[in-house]
């Protein structure tokens, strides 16, 4: 049987934030058991027929382990420990973890372990599915580079007309193909003005680029099921741990795990301070910018020391408009992911790959979209929004460009700080 060349050949082929979380689960959550489960949220498309491909690629890299220029760069980082990386130095995953499986038309993966593997699967899995879907879908890679040059022409003249801010790429979790992923860095690299970097480990230690990411959902989805920590007490524990991890460094908090409201009362000024800012995911980007702003000004912090990180399936219009908007006001980060790396035609798929138990607890991510719920029980999900008085961004659309509403708001949240702190005694 012929196969397809392998397509993950580096373990650091991956999202940085995925090894930053790795250190705070070896340090601090070392034995929690987790089960991941792969969901296409594309509808109307057949995938079974990648099992026996996938089961080959997944043989091959559970082969991978880092090598010394890789471990070398790890300890470059002033964040990384050195047990860590020597822990890094024996990683290899675990081919009984994960599985795959034909359910109907679907292909069905998920895997079952110690989370502090298990979690690798995700950005190593999802690429190996799209690249392997994109073989048989109609690209056009010279179409690709038509819009990847007229994206990077539209950024040139927002940067060149004074609207600073920064582009990172974030697409190895659905790019085309590992070679497209990386024609575009290049391309980045050599024209585009605002251009710092890639979430992508290898091809940042391989093109001398900043790795960009910090955290995501799934740290706070597993604090949910930690023994000891009330689940409306989890966000913050979170927080905590990874202020405790890092002491400050990797400072760009994720806002939208239970919705952007439930954040803000509990990111109060000892995390304002502590963070370089905080990053967008889900429902409108423009009031979402409009409340932080305000947030860090009531705070009496200068905006212009904040970094606002938008990265919710921007394209190049999106892009400009959210720039515009904000780059006078706050330091403006953009990070951008299939727009750049699957533009090459066809029908990418829309998958994810979430965190759904932790010791044998069901664990939720709520969100500002109520379709990116990784739960249908209505029971938990309701378990979930009495514990975080969940009230999805949406509901505070009535507010945007409406500056007294936004100060009253923002208003309300800090006395709510306030009486916390009284409350701690």
């Amino acid at each position: 049987m012929s196969h397809y060349k392998f397509i993950v050949n580096h373990l650091s082929d991956t999202d940085v934030y995925k090894y930053n979380m790795g250190q705070v689960l070896l340090h601090q959550f070392p034995n929690e058991r987790s089960k991941w489960l792969f969901t296409i949220r594309s509808t109307n498309v057949k995938t079974a027929y990648l099992k026996d491909e996938v089961e080959y690629q997944l043989d091959h890299l559970c082969e991978l382990k880092h090598g010394d220029d890789e471990l070398n760069w790890f300890a470059d980082k002033p964040w990384y420990s050195e047990d860590y990386i020597e822990w890094l130095r024996d990683l290899r995953l675990n081919r009984k973890d994960i599985n795959v499986a034909r359910d109907g038309d679907t292909l069905g993966i998920w895997t079952e372990g110690r989370e502090v593997k298990t979690h690798w699967f995700e950005t190593l899995t999802l690429p190996i599915v799209q690249e392997l879907w994109m073989l048989d879908q109609p690209t056009d890679y010279d179409l690709g580079r038509k819009k990847l040059a007229a994206a990077v022409d539209k950024y040139n003249k927002v940067y060149d007309a004074g609207y600073k801010f920064t582009l990172s790429e974030f697409g190895t979790r659905r790019r085309a193909s590992f070679d497209w992923q990386e024609e575009v860095i290049l391309y980045l690299m050599k024209n585009c003005k605002a251009f710092v970097g890639t979430s992508n480990v290898w091809f940042a230690m391989k093109h001398g680029l900043t790795a960009i990411g910090t955290i995501a959902h799934q740290m706070f989805m597993l604090l949910q099921a930690i023994a000891k920590i009330r689940l409306c007490e989890s966000q913050r524990a979170t927080l905590d741990a990874w202020v405790k991890e890092f002491r400050g460094l990797l400072g760009i908090f994720l806002t939208d795990t239970y919705g952007v409201d439930a954040f803000l009362r509990d990111f109060d000024l000892f995390y304002a301070k502590l963070s370089d800012g905080v990053r967008h995911d889900s429902q409108d980007p423009f009031l979402w910018g409009q409340i932080f702003v305000e947030l860090f000004k009531q705070m009496k912090i200068d905006p212009l020391t904040k970094t606002l990180c938008f990265s919710d399936n921007l394209k190049d219009d999106n892009v400009v408009d959210l720039v515009y908007a904000f780059a006078k006001l706050i330091k403006v980060a953009i990070g951008q992911g299939t727009f750049l790396t699957n533009n090459v035609g066809g029908n990418p798929l829309n998958m994810v790959m979430k965190l759904d138990e932790v010791n044998g607890i069901k664990v939720i991510k709520l969100s500002d979209d109520a379709g990116k719920c990784n739960s249908h029980d209505e029971d938990q999900i309701n378990e979930v929004k009495r514990a975080f008085k969940y009230k999805p961004l949406s509901e505070l659309s009535w507010m945007k460009d409406n500056p007294e509403a936004i100060t009253e708001y923002v208003k309300g949240i800090l006395k709510e700080h306030q009486l916390k702190r009284v409350w701690r005694g």
